[in-house]
């Protein structure tokens, strides 16, 4: 049997992978990640149990418009941060196959360095559709980690296109990479990707105008251009060339003292507060749809039928559809 094939829906399977995931079974924890994006109804009982043994890892973000380099980045940064010691999952989303959904970059193949490491456990995940840079079952596969006990979980976006700003309510800590030479600092500004670091790198040190867009980004962030409001955190701008491993060291240490420095603050609750805002509502919409195309099929394509006769608008559809009236926002 394939063994990240999810188990049958008993309950000797089911405690048996639990358990295995909280002794960091490497299998098991496999096993439940496929699970989790299984969206099976069994998936949601052992993860609610594994949530219980979450909230001790570091989730670290890293987004960044296309050519920035995210991927070389992650695996330079986990490779430093076992260097140190912690142990560190991989969380990469790559955009979805129109034909299959499933993953077609497959960061996996550009982490092969990590691959023999057990301290290092590495998912590929397609964003099936999913707006905001991140898969549906992200945050259920980061608990798995979280839960199988590793120390640092960074969650690499799936960088196609600008609007990837959900890691803001995914990461503790978010890492913005830029690239020299790429002509995107603007229109990133516009969409909000830049605004929403607490880390900005520019990657590619040996690029002629690597200075040039460090210096940039500085005289952003002191024109407040860019920065996290109202946060006593000051941003840093580091110069890094993964390749070369110039810029780890002190990535991996700012990476560090941001996290404390929200422990330190009292920022860290808030942090979480917000994501666990964000998963809320995120599952509520997931149900509502579920419910609705279980319960109201029927109902939904008569909605439509009218929409397309022009008999009704979308919005009074929707209401409709729900039952409330549809002046209630």
């Amino acid at each position: 049997m394939n063994d990240e094939m999810p188990p049958k829906d008993d309950g000797a399977a089911i405690e048996g992978l639990i358990a295995g995931v909280l002794s960091g079974h490497r299998k098991s924890i496999a096993r439940m990640m496929s699970l989790a994006e299984s969206l099976r109804p069994v998936a949601r009982d052992a993860l609610a149990r594994l949530h219980r043994h979450t909230g001790r890892a570091h989730i670290v973000g890293l987004t960044g418009v296309p050519g920035s380099g995210k991927s070389t980045m992650v695996r330079a940064l986990a490779q430093k941060l076992r260097q140190d010691g912690r142990t560190v999952g991989i969380v990469a989303i790559d955009p979805s196959s129109p034909f299959s959904g499933g993953a077609i970059l497959g960061d996996r193949i550009r982490m092969l360095e990590l691959t023999g490491d057990e301290g290092v456990f590495i998912r590929s995940m397609a964003t099936r559709g999913a707006l905001g840079g991140l898969a549906r079952s992200t945050h259920d596969v980061v608990d798995v980690l979280d839960a199988a006990g590793f120390d640092v979980i960074l969650l690499e976006t799936v960088g196609v296109g600008q609007d990837e700003v959900d890691i803001v309510q995914a990461a503790h800590t978010v890492v913005v990479v830029s690239a020299p030479g790429l002509g995107d600092e603007i229109q990133a500004i516009k969409a909000g990707v830049l605004e929403i670091a607490d880390i900005h790198v520019v990657s590619k040190a040996d690029k002629p105008d690597a200075s040039q867009t460090v210096a940039n980004l500085r005289a952003m962030l002191r024109l407040g251009a860019i920065g996290t409001g109202a946060s006593l955190w000051r941003v840093p701008v580091i110069l890094t060339s993964a390749q070369a491993r110039r810029g780890i060291d002190d990535l991996v240490l700012s990476i560090g003292a941001h996290f404390q420095h929200l422990h330190d603050e009292g920022e860290i609750a808030e942090r979480k507060r917000k994501i666990f805002h964000m998963r809320i509502l995120k599952a509520t919409e997931d149900l509502i749809r579920e419910r609705l195309l279980r319960q109201n099929r029927a109902a939904l394509e008569a909605l439509v039928e009218r929409t397309l006769a022009r008999d009704i608008d979308p919005n009074a559809a929707a209401a409709e559809l729900l039952g409330v009236s549809p002046f209630v926002r």
